[in-house]
């Protein structure tokens, strides 16, 4: 399944259930779908889920045995690259004090 974020300031973004799942979580959030968060509390979750994606990639350093999918023998696409359109979405809004909405 699929997920759109959207917001009055920014382009619609569209993941995979799996992936926002995991970063509505770190967001603070209760993963729930669809549902939304308030313009004053973007912020927060913005600054919830950078802290979150910098951890994991921290983490990643320690660990660089992860650079390719045993199955297919492509490249991992790390997590922080799938938030980043997310992180300019949240970012936009945060800016514009605009509220975030996901289906």
């Amino acid at each position: 399944m699929l997920v759109t974020f959207t917001t009055d300031v920014f382009a619609d973004i569209t993941m995979f259930e799996k992936d926002a799942h995991t970063m509505l979580k770190m967001m603070g959030h209760s993963g729930t779908i669809p549902s939304a968060i308030l313009a004053e509390d973007v912020p927060a979750a913005l600054n919830r889920l950078t802290a979150a994606i910098n951890s994991e990639n921290a983490s990643l350093l320690i660990d660089e045995d992860k650079g390719e999918d045993e199955d297919t023998n492509e490249p991992v696409v790390s997590l922080a690259n799938r938030a980043l359109p997310l992180i300019n979405l949240l970012t936009a809004a945060a800016n514009k004090g605009c509220n975030v909405m996901w289906k």
